[in-house]
């Protein structure tokens, strides 16, 4: 009875993915983003994958992913854009009850002011910043989970780091949390894992891993970080890693928490992008700059 089950609402919830893509709002949002960038979505296909089913308050409730894949075309120029959609839907005896996207919240509550320490006597060896791994990393776990680290609820910087460290960038800091930029041993430093630790720790790192700072997005290489202010209140909320151009050498950027890859840079068409939003825009230099 509960595989039966678990294949009905599988089964309709592929068909109400199917059928109410085309009027979403989000995808009208998209739309209207990507005809400022003289970029139409060409074909869009979605398919829902049950991560949990149960029974409350007389409804059967199914938690769900989407995985939505738009082409897009931007003048003679075409890629794929994906994301990870989160979302329940609760059926009764009169079939589909109701089905809503669950909010992703980007923020992650702290007791303390975030800082990060310099340790000005560590001494670091030479490395190579290597831009083609940090997309390959980025690419194969953008839609899952590296065992090898821990997960999060909130995981966009965690993922970002484990891109940047796939890359050849050197941890340094263990075990002072608010030293450095590190993970060991399910321990992990404030820059590591909290979007405004990441970015308070690109601003001012002088050895190791180091960025520098730029205006314009298209200064941007494949490997690079932009983070987020939404609110533009000062304290950044998430992190992606550039994995792509567009046809004008704007990045497209991978991410987790609301997971994607080759997305628009600015998130114009996030539900949690605001008029007050911010970005800072990271270069990532090595011995080689």
């Amino acid at each position: 009875m509960k595989e039966q089950l678990q294949k009905m609402l599988e089964k309709k919830a592929s068909e109400f993915v199917g059928e109410k893509k085309a009027k979403d709002e989000k995808v009208i949002r998209k739309r209207e983003v990507m005809s400022k960038r003289n970029a139409d979505i060409v074909k869009t296909l979605a398919v829902g994958k049950i991560s949990k089913a149960e029974m409350k308050d007389g409804y059967h409730q199914l938690y769900y992913h989407v995985h939505l894949k738009y082409l897009i075309k931007q003048e003679d120029f075409l890629y794929v854009e994906e994301e990870l959609e989160r979302r329940k839907a609760s059926f009764g005896k009169k079939g589909l009850h109701e089905d809503v996207e669950l909010p992703v919240d980007f923020t992650i509550k702290t007791t303390e002011d975030v800082t990060v320490e310099e340790d000005q006597n560590q001494v670091m060896e030479r490395y190579t910043y290597d831009r083609l791994k940090v997309v390959q990393y980025a690419e194969r776990w953008w839609d899952e989970y590296n065992p090898a680290y821990q997960k999060f609820d909130v995981d966009c910087t965690n993922y970002v780091s484990q891109c940047l460290h796939a890359g050849g960038a050197p941890m340094r800091g263990y075990p002072n949390r608010s030293k450095g930029w590190w993970y060991r041993n399910k321990n992990w430093s404030f820059s590591w894992a909290v979007a405004n630790a990441l970015k308070t720790y690109l601003q001012h790192s002088t050895a190791g891993l180091q960025a520098r700072e730029v205006q314009d997005p298209q200064e941007l290489q494949l490997g690079d970080v932009i983070c987020y202010d939404f609110q533009g209140d000062g304290r950044f909320d998430h992190n992606t890693v550039v994995t792509g151009k567009d046809a004008y050498g704007m990045p497209l950027v991978n991410a987790h928490t609301y997971n994607s890859r080759m997305r628009y840079w600015a998130y114009e068409d996030s539900s949690a992008y605001t008029s007050n939003i911010q970005y800072k825009m990271f270069h990532i230099v090595d011995d080689s700059s």
